[in-house]
């Protein structure tokens, strides 16, 4: 059975990697922790306001060595690993020492900038670097 595309118009050239990346996102697991939002934001005056995005991801009981960070192949990763303690003898446990990895496909273009932890939310600032736009007259060779 062959497979229909999104992107098989023969106006669309090219978009292959969008494909795959399609592919990508929806082979992200969706297991719900941690939870996260995702909210826009936007700096600057009205002329030259920049938006970028802000990934707040609820970590309580992590610590920032507990945490890891990595971008690959426009691929955002967040992962984290708490440490047992093996010399605490509970009586009841109710606050697992988890580990989780979550992660966010960007699009081209998008740039992680800062990521801080404080109180319990890891929070990674992720904005759009504009590329100059270019118009480019192409010339034409006359065969005749």
């Amino acid at each position: 059975m062959t497979r229909v595309s999104l992107f098989s118009s023969p106006l669309l050239l090219g978009f292959e990697e969008v494909e795959r990346l399609l592919d990508r996102a929806a082979k992200i697991p969706g297991d719900g922790y941690p939870p996260y939002n995702i909210e826009r934001i936007t700096s600057g005056s009205n002329g030259s306001a920049r938006e970028a995005l802000r990934i707040t991801v609820a970590v309580a009981g992590f610590m920032a060595e507990d945490l890891e960070v990595t971008l690959e192949d426009r691929q955002l990763q967040i992962k984290g690993r708490q440490k047992e303690d093996e010399q605490k003898d509970y009586l009841h446990r109710g606050i697992a020492a988890r580990q989780f990895a979550r992660s966010f496909v960007l699009a081209d273009g998008m740039e992680v900038g800062t990521v801080q932890l404080r109180n319990g939310l890891l929070t990674i600032e992720v904005h759009r670097i504009e590329p100059e736009r270019l118009v480019r007259r192409i010339m034409i060779k006359d065969l005749n």
